[in-house]
């Protein structure tokens, strides 16, 4: 039984590479887009069982685009590809419903394996940065440090704004309300004295939080 893939990405280079790379595989590509627009358009005609996703594209970057095939395309598993091991990238990408989160540089078995468990539904590889984010993301262990006046759902949300994520994004990973998120992030500020979110964010780091 093949795996169907969409393959996104700008760069021509990076689609034919792909393509030569998976040949003679159980792998079979179903389509190329090269910006967001048309990777949605593809993604309803074909409905491809996994869709390899470039992070950063003109029009529509892949973020946003990942975004609205979650919503367009809920049974398509998305696999976000970036030349950068960036932890904000790959923390957005958790949030917002990434199956997994691939380096362009990474050898052909292991894009192969990445692209067969997204296929399968099963969790990303325990070695693979998107696995080592979404655990740290979820963590709600007690705070024993005496300097750390947070509740665990805050510590929790201050490990999102300390990875570059939005309220919106937040609240789609911890499934609560932004309006909750606000009222969250309004707590941590003025419980840990600063000023704004980036301030948190070195906070956070600091305490060994992130």
């Amino acid at each position: 039984m093949s795996i169907r893939i969409l393959v996104c990405d700008d760069h021509e280079v990076i689609r034919t590479g792909l393509a030569s790379l998976l040949a003679g595989t159980d792998i079979q590509i179903v389509g190329e887009a090269a910006n967001g627009k048309d990777a949605l358009r593809l993604a309803q005609k074909e409905k491809p069982d996994v869709i390899l996703l470039d992070i950063r594209m003109p029009d529509t970057d892949g973020l946003a685009t990942l975004e609205k095939l979650r919503e367009k395309v809920p049974e398509s598993k998305v696999v976000m590809l970036s030349t950068y091991d960036n932890p904000t990238y790959v923390a957005r990408a958790v949030a917002l419903g990434a199956a997994d989160y691939a380096l362009k540089g990474s050898p052909r078995e292991d894009l192969i394996a990445t692209i067969t468990a997204a296929a399968a539904g099963e969790s990303p590889s325990p070695r693979g940065e998107l696995k080592k984010v979404a655990s740290t993301m979820k963590i709600r262990q007690l705070i024993d440090d005496d300097d750390v006046p947070l509740t665990q759902r805050e510590t929790q949300v201050l490990r999102h704004v300390a990875l570059g994520l939005s309220n919106k994004e937040i609240g789609k990973s911890l499934e609560i309300s932004v309006e909750t998120v606000k009222e969250h992030v309004q707590n941590i500020l003025r419980k840990i004295t600063v000023s704004d979110r980036t301030q948190a964010a070195v906070w956070a780091v600091r305490k060994g939080l992130v």
